[in-house]
């Protein structure tokens, strides 16, 4: 089936004329990033020239796509925002609400009954005001969206940080909050700083063990997980036409990982497969009319350091297997340096579980080559030693290879398939264990490795690895083993080993599935009313945030200086607390209960300065907020990376926290805090991180004069009666202080819709 055809004609057909006004204002060679930046402009043709990493520029997406976890504040907030319908394509997927436990049938019919309130709110929504919705079982977001939604030269945002995938069709494709959701779903323009470009040239072919999933694994070991903040990734190179279209995404998919904007490959002939083979042989025929433009123009890849901001090379031909982990995706280990590695640092070298699966890596063709290793287990008669489970990507993807034989491949060797859905990778996973605070190992083909994101045990070393080398170190049960070159003891006692993986890009007879769990909203969707229980403890209509006042801040108290890596995670964990990410409150009771406290080393344990209590950070916040006592967060680099969830975000400002003062910012957390009517500071000198102290009374000085560019003065009242004022910078622009004026983005956009 083939979605939104009339607007994806549309906007090819503008594409020629609108990179052409681009080429002749920058009067030079285009890279396939400014091709399709500068041809969804909200203004339309191209007169302004954008600096890169300096303008903030306002753009008009395709479409949104909303996972159900993200989708519940989106739509709240869509709801305030006086529209009769979206004003783009949209859908909703509802992946993230099912726990994995026992298997896919047991876990989706339980599901079904813990969470039908929320899927009935979002299946109602989202049939009132023209959204698309795919029903719990059909698949997770990013995987449905490439398989149905995504085309070359598209963009589209996403209220997740993993929409990035859908770069793997030639897309420029952003996670956002859900407020930026709102924004475009309400007709709005929505507003990015024009990213820098990092240009990854790929040559060579990938052989043996290696896959896809291993350039991006030594992509995050080159950049770090900030090393993307600000960039968008363009992949070019014969070695880039050489993989597949599904292998494309798994790259761009864990882009997100490295913070990039989003990365993107141009167009080619591998696409054009993937969308025939898809059902989209119309959006094939149309793409290739215009190829010349979804592609970067031939002189910028043949002098890529001329073109783009920073340049990686990368040979596929000599790329070995990589493992990344544990406690962040950025810790690049080769397979051959592995084990060394493992004994050096003393990780526990049983492997525990196996995983496979997610958003990253759960293809046809990463099946099928997780699957040849399988097979060759039994073929071989060697004994699964680990815990191994499968994850789908989609009923499209799950009907398929359960028909071509590959989960029955798994089956023979103990794996069980669990639901199309996120389950362990976003830490919805009832793991089976006899002490949940073990130290143990485990090893994923996700893209996440935080502490305690799969199964809540700050003692679980995971691991990333591609599909295959995660089943063969599952069939092993010993993190040190390396498929490559080791062997291993059968039943039988013989010393086997396992051969290199096969397998293929695309079914060949075919996709197929019965029901792809799809509903469509209504034609007028006027006559539908939403109703949301008041007594509900899952979902909350949302009341609209208090503008400001006009005046500075003062007398702040410090809620928590938070020490080292401090995520969206760590700030508004996912796991147990998903089941309440349309309740505003309820949720709050998960704020900040992941960071540490600079203060005394520890989690969920901040001091109450005004009764000398310590308590828990939601816990005092809420003493602070009801004696009208405003407060400060502080924060170290890289502050709210990982997951675009808005919570982050929504949470302080519900509870009155005010500002949110950090040495860097991760993209979307930023901007989410802005959306949200917060202060969002960072500061000038990092040193200066260390003088706030546990008890200061801080003021913010020249917020009554706030304007782009100049700077803000923070007075740090110290207990001894001294004090320190600190310079301190922010990035708002002049849109952007007006969100803060009104209190949110939202309140703005309603009071234009009044």
């Amino acid at each position: 089936m083939v979605f939104d055809l009339d607007m994806i004609r549309a906007v090819y057909a503008e594409m020629a004329s609108r990179v052409e006004a681009a080429r002749k204002l920058l009067n030079k060679p285009l890279t396939l990033t400014e091709k399709i930046l500068y041809s969804h402009l909200f203004e339309g043709k191209a007169n302004t020239e954008y600096s890169r990493g300096v303008s903030y520029v306002d753009f008009m997406p395709d479409r949104v796509a909303m996972q159900d976890a993200t989708a519940q504040m989106a739509l709240l907030q869509f709801m305030m925002a006086g529209k009769k319908k979206v004003s783009v394509p949209s859908t909703v997927h509802c992946d993230h609400l099912i726990q994995a436990r026992d298997g896919a049938a047991t876990d989706l019919k339980n599901a079904l009954n813990t969470s039908k309130e929320v899927f009935d709110f979002l299946a109602s929504v989202s049939n009132k005001y023209g959204i698309g919705f795919w029903k719990p079982g059909a698949g997770i977001i990013h995987q449905v969206v490439l398989e149905n939604y995504a085309f070359p030269g598209g963009m589209m945002i996403g209220t997740d940080s993993h929409t990035v995938n859908a770069g793997g069709l030639g897309m420029i494709a952003i996670g956002v909050g859900g407020a930026d959701a709102v924004d475009v779903m309400a007709g709005m323009p929505w507003e990015l700083k024009f990213p820098k470009l990092i240009g990854v040239k790929l040559t060579g072919k990938l052989s043996g063990w290696a896959s896809a999933k291993d350039i991006i694994l030594k992509v995050a070991g080159i950049l770090t997980v900030k090393g993307g903040t600000g960039y968008i990734l363009e992949y070019f190179g014969d070695g880039a036409k050489n993989l597949s279209c599904t292998g494309k995404g798994t790259i761009c998919n864990m882009g997100a990982e490295i913070g990039a904007t989003t990365s993107t490959f141009g167009y080619d002939e591998k696409m054009a497969d993937y969308l025939n083979i898809t059902g989209r042989e119309a959006v094939a025929e149309m793409a290739n009319a215009v190829k010349e433009h979804l592609t970067g123009d031939d002189e910028v890849y043949a002098n890529p350091h001329k073109y783009f901001d920073q340049v990686i090379e990368v040979d596929l031909s000599s790329l070995e297997p990589h493992i990344n982990g544990p406690f962040t995706p950025d810790r690049a280990t080769p397979l051959s340096q592995f084990a060394e590695e493992v004994r050096k640092n003393g990780w526990p070298t049983q492997l525990e579980v196996g995983l496979i699966g997610s958003c990253t890596n759960s293809s046809y063709e990463d099946i099928s080559r997780a699957a040849s290793v399988a097979r060759q287990a039994v073929n071989k008669k060697l004994k699964t030693r680990s815990e191994f489970t499968i994850t789908p990507g989609s009923e499209l993807v799950r009907y398929t290879t359960e028909r071509d034989g590959f989960l029955d491949d798994f089956a023979k060797i103990g794996g069980v398939v669990l639901a199309n859905a996120c389950g362990p990778c976003i830490g919805q996973w009832a793991r089976h264990t006899n002490d949940p605070n073990r130290k143990n190992s485990i090893i994923t083909s996700f893209n996440r490795n935080f502490a305690k994101r799969n199964d809540g045990n700050p003692n679980t070393h995971a691991f990333v690895a591609s599909p295959e080398i995660v089943t063969a170190l599952t069939i092993a049960g010993d993190l040190t083993f390396n498929p490559q070159t080791d062997t291993l003891l059968n039943e039988e006692g013989q010393k086997v080993k396992l051969d290199e993986p096969q397998g293929m890009e695309l079914p060949p007879n075919g996709f197929a599935v019965e029901d792809s769990g799809y509903l469509a909203p209504a034609e007028d969707g006027s006559h539908i009313e939403i109703a949301v229980n008041p007594n509900s403890d899952r979902l909350q209509l949302l009341a609209p945030f208090e503008p400001w006042d006009g005046k500075d801040l003062t007398g702040l108290r410090v809620l928590i200086k938070a020490k080292g890596k401090c995520t969206t995670d760590h700030i508004s964990m996912a796991g147990p607390w998903l089941k309440y990410r349309g309740h505003l409150d309820n949720i709050s009771n998960n704020l900040l209960t992941g960071a540490v406290n600079y203060f005394n080393d520890a989690t969920d344990s901040i001091k109450n300065v005004i009764t000398g209590d310590y308590g828990s950070v939601p816990q005092v916040q809420r003493f602070y907020k009801e004696n009208g006592i405003a407060t400060i967060v502080v924060g170290d680099h890289n502050y709210g990376e990982g997951s675009s969830r808005e919570h982050a975000a929504m949470e302080p400002r519900h509870l009155g926290v005010k500002v949110v003062l950090v040495k860097s910012f991760a993209r979307i957390h930023e901007t989410n805090l802005k959306k949200q009517g917060m202060l969002a500071l960072t500061f000038t000198h990092e040193a200066d991180y260390d003088k706030v102290l546990e008890d200061d009374v801080i003021d913010i000085k020249g917020l009554e004069r706030i304007a782009p560019g100049k700077n803000l003065t923070l007075i740090l009242k110290h207990i001894d009666g001294s004090e320190d004022a600190i310079i301190v910078n922010h990035t708002y622009n002049e849109n952007q202080i007006s969100w803060f004026n009104a209190g949110s983005a939202l309140n703005l956009i309603r009071q234009n819709q009044n």
